[in-house]
């Protein structure tokens, strides 16, 4: 009885301290604002709302906006900390969460496209739309991903499809600009309510789905013991795992329609209360885990937008969204998740991905990569917004051609250029950092290295709008020099294990991400399109002097991985070999990792953030010439060039004279060939 009265007294302290901080954090919540409100104009504020009567402008302030706020933030919060608990018991996987699982990312893709076709739809409604997206993501990511697998599948998976989604919802958002007015700021998650409306219709919604989940709690206990062991003592753990799902992404979609996708609070939630279960018992049983992980997520969210409004002030509170403050949060909480994370075994080597194959196929890869490219090249320069002959290139090239077709092939071809020798570049960064950590799933923009060099480049542009575009790539490499330093070095100090070094990069590239928006919002809140078109990558308005840096490092880089091509065979097999044969490891890694980085800085500083492509290219070509180095270098590099060539011919062509961002397009296809691998070596594991 000692033992039993003493777990009940600390959860009971536990649950008043959790109450004091919540009143305590809403209390400050409503007190920031442009105007000065006193607790009696509250109390009236907070009596008005059942009555309808309230008074002047303090009152006003309160129930139009700073209550609704508030409001918004407590069924958020709760949401998200209570559907990430269950995601996590469902797969039993610690690193599940709405963001992870893609959720978010496909409520908002459905609530976008809706949008963009003129249709308004009421708080209920949306949240519908929201939901049956959001569950279509969560089904597939938790099919690439088995449950109680390695953690990396699943975030690789939820990643991948996030960024497919985020793809297509960039597509929508720029087509139909209209139409879709303020669902970028909206699609960072923000807090900002317009009344009490929407809230109090969902809040219904999020109570039926949390009380479910309540109900269930028992048999998520029992589901902790494995799918064996939870079947012998009666309960359906298929059953069990689909009704948890389909409850956390009822949550999530609420928490999406009201505030749109709120990043990471689904994993800092349930991660904190975890932290806190190991010194109270009781803590982590379902029917008290997911209350606190509820509670814990409202004091994330509130916690999130009383920081954001203290640092940079009622009124930039209002322009910066919350989701921002929560994604940096979030993003540090995933990395040191990762970083105390066990590596799993269960995850796919690189030799899962590909067989052995001879001179005669790569003699015929090349060649055919080599028809690829010149035809990607001839389409690319003949397709646009204006359509040119074969014949108009002639003239253009001998000096014959006529005022329109010259202006159109001297703002083509740098762009085609810039395509071509970004693509390349990134191809060849993927292809050394796959090999440094030997991970078949590894890439530049998932390491976040292009998104540091994301950051560097647009806080020269957002801060120096009129810095040199030397100035903005020296930026660049800087940016993509301190990511790759900061992952490359945190994953070295536990011996850069394959699953813990793809995590980290992860984090540090999300994290990298809400930086360049927070930079972007913070300086133009008003320009979404400059975000967009940036963080999306574009070809637009480049000039031969712009590419010049990538072509600079692609000189640079291909005579030294040419020479190196066998030691980046033995840096990766296994850190055993090199050793072995005499060949230093670490500085072997810290300068192939260095090329890698001078590679993608210069492929962002000239066209932008674009992912995959090195995921892809390279994938593409080790499946076509086998494993040995000096024969995938080149054909990655022109699958690569070819990859971007196509989706900025597409992206110019496709609904010309309006473009689609060449970034936008490679998501659109890398990620579902990504899918696809993560599939095949689900099948073979």
């Amino acid at each position: 009885m000692t033992d039993v009265a003493r777990r009940g007294g600390r959860l009971t302290l536990l649950a008043a301290a959790a109450v004091v901080a919540l009143l305590a954090l809403a209390a400050l919540h409503v007190s920031q604002g442009t105007a000065a409100v006193t607790p009696a104009a509250i109390w009236r504020a907070i009596a008005g709302l059942g009555s309808g009567s309230g008074s002047e402008a303090a009152d006003a302030v309160l129930v139009a906006s700073r209550l609704p706020r508030l409001v918004a933030g407590l069924v958020v919060g709760a949401s998200l900390g209570a559907a990430g608990a269950a995601l996590q018991s469902a797969s039993r996987n610690v690193l599940a969460s709405p963001d992870t699982l893609a959720v978010n990312a496909g409520g908002y893709l459905a609530v976008v496209a809706v949008a963009a076709f003129g249709v308004t739809l009421p708080a209920l409604s949306s949240g519908a739309v929201a939901f049956v997206g959001g569950l279509v993501a969560a089904a597939i990511v938790l099919g690439l991903s088995r449950a109680g697998a390695g953690p990396v599948r699943l975030v690789l998976a939820g990643s991948a499809l996030t960024l497919a989604f985020s793809g297509m919802s960039g597509m929508l958002l720029l087509l139909f600009q209209q139409e879709t007015t303020g669902l970028f700021a909206w699609g960072n998650g923000t807090l900002a309510q317009t009344g009490m409306g929407p809230a109090l219709q969902l809040l219904p919604v999020a109570a039926v789905a949390f009380a479910g989940l309540l109900v269930l709690g028992r048999r998520l206990d029992i589901l902790a013991m494995g799918d064996e062991g939870a079947a012998v003592v009666g309960v359906n753990p298929r059953l069990t795992r689909s009704i948890a799902v389909v409850l956390a992404v009822l949550l999530a979609a609420v928490a999406v329609t009201l505030a749109g996708p709120i990043a990471f609070v689904g994993l800092c939630a349930p991660a904190i209360v975890r932290l806190v279960g190991s010194r109270v018992p009781g803590l982590l049983r379902h029917r008290a885990f997911l209350p606190a992980s509820a509670v814990a997520g409202v004091l994330v969210v509130l916690g999130a937008d009383v920081l954001l409004r203290a640092l940079f002030g009622a009124e930039a509170g209002v322009a910066v969204p919350t989701g921002i403050v929560t994604t940096v949060f979030g993003a540090a909480v995933l990395v040191w998740l990762a970083y105390r994370s066990r590596d799993s075994s269960s995850e796919p080597e690189g030799a899962a991905f590909v067989k052995l194959r001879g001179r005669r196929a790569f003699v015929l890869a090349l060649v055919v990569s080599s028809l690829a490219l010149v035809a990607s090249v001839v389409a690319a320069v003949l397709l646009g917004d204006a359509r040119l002959l074969l014949g108009d290139v002639w003239n253009w090239a001998t000096g014959n051609a006529g005022r329109v077709v010259s202006f159109v092939l001297d703002t083509r071809l740098p762009r085609v250029l810039a395509a071509l020798l970004a693509g390349a570049a990134l191809a060849l960064a993927g292809t050394i950092v796959q090999a440094v950590s030997r991970n078949p799933l590894a890439e530049p923009g998932i390491l976040g290295v292009v998104g540091g060099a994301g950051v560097g480049a647009v806080a020269v542009i957002t801060v120096v709008p009129l810095a040199s575009f030397w100035l903005v790539g020296g930026f660049s490499l800087i940016g993509a020099t301190a990511a790759a330093a900061l992952v490359f070095g945190l994953a070295a100090r536990r011996g850069l294990e394959q699953n813990r070094l793809v995590l980290i990069g992860i984090g540090v590239s999300s994290g990298a991400t809400a930086l360049t928006s927070l930079l972007i919002v913070l300086t133009d809140p008003f320009n979404a399109a400059k975000a967009l078109v940036w963080l999306s990558g574009s070809t637009y308005g480049r000039t031969f002097p712009q590419v010049l840096p990538v072509l600079v490092a692609l000189v640079v880089a291909a005579p030294l991985l040419a020479v190196a091509h066998r030691r980046l065979d033995l840096v990766g097999l296994d850190p055993d070999t090199p050793r072995l044969l005499g060949v230093p490891l670490g500085r072997t890694r810290l300068w192939l990792l260095a090329v890698a980085v001078a590679l993608s800085a210069a492929a962002v500083s000239a066209v932008g953030v674009i992912g995959f492509v090195g995921l892809v290219a390279t994938h593409a070509a080790r499946s076509l010439v086998g494993r040995r180095s000096a024969r995938v270098l080149p054909v990655a590099a022109l699958l690569g060039a070819v990859l971007v060539s196509v989706a900025d011919t597409v992206g110019r062509t496709l609904i010309a004279p309006a473009q689609i961002p060449v970034g936008l397009t490679t998501a659109v296809i890398g990620a579902p060939y990504f899918l696809w691998l993560l599939w095949r070596s689900r099948a073979e594991a």
